[in-house]
């Protein structure tokens, strides 16, 4: 059934079309980060490329499927369904360097790996994916997931521990605290997906009355994305699930079980012009603290780009994304702005899009295409939209699928299903067809 899923869907939800069929382009192209996007490059290019020239540098031993990280917190999904070994994802005939990067110097174009070793480059692939900042909250860190009952699922071994915590709440009781973040982070819809399926696993288990479940957004808008908010903020209505919006998480005391917060308030002030003396309303924001008692939290700590890529000050200096070092590349051709011999994709890049593995498939055949016109010293003509898709579970056998480009425009892959309302055929979707897409299709440049 998985097999012929995939194969149907895979039929209708395709990637653009491949523009590069073959290419004779001879160049060292070094790619940083073998996750979804880093291998999908490789596969492609290999198959493209006359005579490849790839190394890739990676210091994992596994490979994930990180979507299925909110499906074990789910228990949908055991830990071991989403993970290969990472020399089994590898394309034929690209070198593998198992170090982590430490140092890029963009104007020399070398590249510094952990092992000591320097890596020259004529063209560099950036997909290194995200870093997730635990420091930034005080009293948590990655290692202490778990510890006083504060979790996070966007960790392996957090995940697994959240699935666990999440069927003794629901036999205990008490208060559900989850926090988004106020950072761009991958798959923004999974801080609200777990509260949902915390709430729908008491349901169906005849606990939901000892339970209380309240969403902390550090934004004002539950999706940002119009066509599907609304419903969103009904479901949340409709489940007595409390949203508390513009509430940025500052720490956590694991000890007392108390979450700290700050929260954006606007407040109109009397201003007197110093000249005339006319007194005006203004408004001013300010933040207020806010302490709140859990029994169960789940928590999204802020997310960046690497350090390495900071230091490197490949990032954007102005606007939006730079807060996050998020690499500067123009956001339909993924050509790095002031750097043409480098492309990025995935989470790393600065595209005002959300940063889903949706996003990435749609976006490799572009770069790839871009990539080869470049060696081969022609302008990068392939266009990416922006199309990225969110898929929210909002309970056990229902998915609102969130398809959307750049203009925030719904890009429906299937028009004739109705899109703005939770379904279950992307529920079988989500469950039966994505994952194996990512591991036969997309990480082996097929899609």
């Amino acid at each position: 059934m998985q097999l012929l899923a995939t194969l149907g869907v895979a039929g209708c939800w395709g990637s653009y079309k491949a523009y590069a069929t073959t290419s004779s382009a001879k160049a060292r192209v070094l790619i940083i980060g073998g996750g979804a996007a880093g291998l999908s490059m490789a596969a492609r290019l290999c198959s493209i490329l006359e005579t490849p020239d790839i190394t890739l540098i990676d210091p994992s031993g596994e490979q994930f499927y990180q979507p299925g990280f909110t499906m074990i917190a789910g228990g949908i999904y055991s830990p071991d369904e989403v993970k290969k070994p990472q020399s089994a994802c590898i394309p034929s005939g690209v070198k593998w360097i198992k170090e982590k990067v430490v140092a890029i110097d963009p104007v020399t174009s070398k590249v510094k790996a952990s092992d000591g070793n320097t890596y020259v480059y004529d063209f560099l692939v950036l997909t290194p994916g995200l870093q997730m900042n635990f420091d930034q909250v005080e009293g948590v860190s990655r290692s202490t997931l778990g510890v006083g009952n504060a979790h996070c699922m966007y960790d392996y071994q957090g995940a697994q521990n959240t699935w666990k915590a999440l069927q003794e709440f629901s036999q205990k009781g008490g208060a559900g605290v989850f926090t988004n973040t106020f950072t761009k982070l991958k798959c923004g819809g999974a801080p609200k997906k777990i509260a949902m399926l915390t709430d729908d696993y008491c349901r169906r288990n005849k606990t939901r009355d000892k339970i209380s479940v309240t969403y902390y957004n550090a934004s004002k808008d539950l999706f940002d994305t119009p066509y599907y908010a609304g419903r969103l903020e009904e479901i949340f209505k409709e489940r007595d699930l409390n949203i508390c919006p513009q509430h940025r998480l500052t720490g956590v005391d694991t000890a007392s079980k108390k979450v700290f917060f700050e929260k954006a308030v606007t407040l109109e002030v009397d201003e007197t012009d110093e000249k005339t003396g006319l007194v005006t309303k203004v408004k001013k924001k300010e933040t207020t603290p806010v302490i709140v008692d859990y029994d169960f939290l789940h928590f999204t700590p802020p997310m960046s780009a690497p350090d390495f890529v900071k230091e490197a000050e490949l990032g954007w200096t102005e606007g939006s994304l730079q807060s996050g070092s998020w690499v500067m590349v123009d956001k339909n051709t993924m050509v790095h702005k002031r750097y043409p011999n480098i492309v990025s994709l995935g989470d790393v890049a600065g595209l005002p899009t959300s940063k889903t593995s949706a996003a990435i498939r749609m976006q490799v055949p572009i770069a790839v295409n871009n990539l080869v016109a470049l060696m081969e010293n022609r302008a990068p003509d392939a266009l990416y939209n922006g199309y990225t898709a969110c898929p929210i579970i909002t309970e056990y056998g229902k998915v609102l699928m969130c398809e959307f480009d750049y203009d925030k425009k719904p890009m429906p892959t299937l028009p004739l299903i109705d899109g703005a309302h939770e379904q279950w055929v992307h529920w079988l979707l989500k469950k039966y067809v994505l994952k194996p897409m990512y591991f036969h299709g997309m990480l082996n440049g097929l899609m």
